[in-house]
């Protein structure tokens, strides 16, 4: 049976081991959470653990073989190499997902953001979800969180955040997929809307921030 201090630092590592083992399931129970911003703490009454880096948590408790073990299913057996001068937390793309659209929209979130505008055409009514592609580099994340405020013509329509969850550094990229939205119907609803987005975690750390469009119309023509 694994001792106290196994206890103490199984819960440095819990949602670490949610990510690597159980990670669609993990979406699909957060897929839900549907926030206003500033309100995730009243919603989620969490309360994130002591931050350990990733090299401490290899080498605590070295003489348990059952706990390397554990931290190998967590965190993998050999060393993830990554440009020390990349951000731990790498934003590179969205994609807004949509069943009945006639090809696939999506936007390169790196390099200069302030440089390009991009505009998605939705038919109006028609169901989308918001996918972020994303990589962890060096250090186990927790707590990243993705936002949204919708604005049209200046006045703000609507307000999304979500959990997105906590990750430890690999060579792939990560992907969020947020719960399934719905386009505004109707011919007052119809024409552009602006969307302020940001991805951030539980030390208020502030990974990207970027602005996309949505242009809603009658049909996808």
């Amino acid at each position: 049976m694994l001792g106290l201090d196994v206890c103490e630092f199984g819960g440095q590592v819990l949602e670490l081991l949610w990510l690597t083992v159980c990670y669609r399931g993990l979406m699909l129970d957060k897929k839900d959470l549907h926030m206003e911003e500033g309100d995730e703490e009243r919603h989620l009454n969490y309360n994130p653990p002591a931050r350990k880096s990733l090299r401490e948590i290899q080498e605590l408790d070295k003489e348990d073989e059952s706990l390397v073990k554990y931290k190998q299913t967590l965190l993998g057996t050999q060393a993830v190499m990554t440009d020390a001068s990349l951000p731990n937390i790498e934003v590179t793309r969205m994609t807004l997902l949509c069943d009945d659209a006639p090809g696939e929209n999506s936007m390169d979130l790196t390099g200069d953001l302030d440089a390009r505008e991009t505009t998605f055409v939705l038919k109006e009514g028609s169901k989308f979800r918001i996918k972020i592609h994303f990589k962890v580099n060096r250090e186990i994340v927790a707590g990243l969180k993705y936002y949204h405020a919708a604005s049209r013509k200046g006045i703000t329509v609507d307000r999304a955040s979500y959990m997105v969850g906590s990750y430890g550094p690999r060579a792939d990229e990560y992907e969020f997929v947020s719960p399934a939205d719905e386009a505004p119907r109707g011919l007052i609803s119809r024409g552009a809307y602006q969307f302020n987005s940001k991805f951030s975690d539980d030390d208020k750390n502030l990974h990207l921030t970027w602005t996309w469009n949505i242009e809603v119309k009658k049909d996808w023509d």
